[in-house]
């Protein structure tokens, strides 16, 4: 007995055990907001994709939080999901953004969902080849299933739709056709992509989204998304605490 415990401290000693927290996402003013709460350092900067990193010594292991920003579009975030899924391994991947709410008064800006059923709204294929299942067909997270929480300053929403597509939503008619033709809660412009990439590398199991309600896809949408949007970065980065 006195040999394993002798050579487990001598193998710890040798290698760390060293785990990697990767958080994605799309637009600089989010990320800012990250990068000033835990203090991460920008290490590495592509053509359009910047990497910021901090690591965390423990006695045995070390843990890594790298935060990958892009800018917004659905092949961007796949493009940055997979540089950062080849040059890193990671353990847990977080995707946080702002979001269009399509509930109407259901939710509020303040409110924050982690949402477990998403959806490719802007593709269209006349066929129904098991092929095609990848892109046509929702992602599935089975973590978020629990019930709503009122933590008082916001709700959390563990369940509900999340709808992607590369087209900002302002319009009524809009909002409406992905709430009756996709049973969409929410929209965005990343996570399914992120998800696909994921998917693709086998590691769904360890993917959570975290989407912060920044406006209702009207009309007002294009000043309402940016000047709420520190206000509800803020829940959902109390929310990534809690995550991490």
């Amino acid at each position: 007995i006195i040999f394993i415990i002798f050579s487990r401290k001598i193998f710890f000693k040798c290698k760390k055990m060293n785990l990697t927290k990767a958080i994605v996402t799309a637009m600089k003013e989010e990320a800012d907001l990250i990068i000033k709460k835990f203090d991460l350092k920008e290490t590495k900067s592509l053509k359009n994709i910047k990497i910021f990193e901090w690591t965390r010594v423990w006695d045995d292991w070390e843990e890594n939080i790298v935060l990958v920003l892009w800018w917004i579009w659905k092949i961007q975030a796949a493009i940055a999901t997979t540089y950062l899924l080849e040059n890193y391994s990671v353990d847990k991947l977080i995707n946080i953004w702002i979001a269009w709410n399509l509930t109407g008064n259901d939710l509020k800006v303040w409110d924050v969902i982690l949402p477990n059923t998403f959806v490719q709204q802007d593709m269209y294929l006349p066929f129904e080849w098991e092929h095609l299942d990848y892109a046509k067909k929702p992602i599935f997270l089975e973590y978020a299933i629990w019930e709503n929480y009122d933590l008082q300053k916001f709700w959390l929403i563990l369940n509900w739709v999340c709808a992607t597509w590369d087209e900002f939503v302002d319009n009524r008619d809009r909002m409406l056709e992905l709430r009756n033709d996709f049973w969409a809660d929410i929209c965005e412009m990343e996570a399914f992509a992120i998800l696909t990439t994921a998917r693709e590398y086998g590691i769904l199991d360890k993917c959570i989204v975290i989407k912060a309600i920044s406006d209702w896809a009207d009309n007002e949408a294009k000043d309402a998304h940016m000047n709420n949007l520190e206000f509800a970065m803020e829940n959902s980065i109390a929310i990534l605490e809690f995550v991490l």
